[in-house]
């Protein structure tokens, strides 16, 4: 018997298939979808970026997220501070040298001479002066050379003191003024 070839015809009991559309009429092919998203390199791409990019005010239009952050790659070793830990203490200052540091601070002589002449320290200089002052007033009691009481010598002036005597002595205080001024 001879061979016959299966034929791809499936005759008269094979299935149909719909007739043929030409391709102008179809409206959307059925194995392809229609393109979404960027074209690839487009973020590369800086003068597509800049042709589609709408003028705003200085705002980067980079699609990438995350930070734009430069990253060390190798690890960052701090050395510790030497000269903290390192320093060598000084001895302590006795009180008579802590005063003479004080007294010849040019701030502080600074502000008492301006309060001499009369002007008006700022908030900030008069608190800094007040507490100069109070550390002086505690290291001289410390070292006893402030006199915290009244000698029992000095003379209180009397309440019977007459007008007279009164206007005598500022009188006479007055000369010492005018002596004190003529030697300049």
């Amino acid at each position: 018997m001879a061979r016959s070839k299966k034929t791809r015809k499936g005759g008269e009991n094979g299935p149909k298939f719909a007739p043929r559309v030409k391709k102008a009429d179809r409206k959307n092919p059925e194995g392809k979808r229609g393109e979404t998203g960027k074209k690839s390199g487009s973020r590369h791409n800086e003068t597509l970026l800049k042709q589609n990019a709408p003028s705003s005010a200085g705002k980067s239009t980079d699609p990438r997220h995350g930070s734009k952050k430069p990253v060390a790659l190798t690890p960052v070793v701090k050395a510790p501070k030497p000269a903290e830990k390192d320093k060598p203490k000084q001895p302590k200052m006795t009180d008579e040298q802590k005063l003479l540091k004080l007294e010849d601070d040019p701030r502080l002589n600074n502000l008492l001479d301006m309060l001499e002449e009369g002007r008006d320290l700022s908030a900030e200089d008069q608190k800094w002066l007040d507490l100069q002052l109070d550390q002086i007033e505690r290291l001289m009691e410390r070292l006893g050379l402030n006199e915290t009481e009244p000698a029992k010598n000095t003379k209180k002036p009397a309440k019977s003191d007459s007008d007279d005597d009164l206007l005598a002595r500022f009188e006479s205080g007055e000369n010492l003024l005018n002596d004190y001024f003529s030697k300049d």
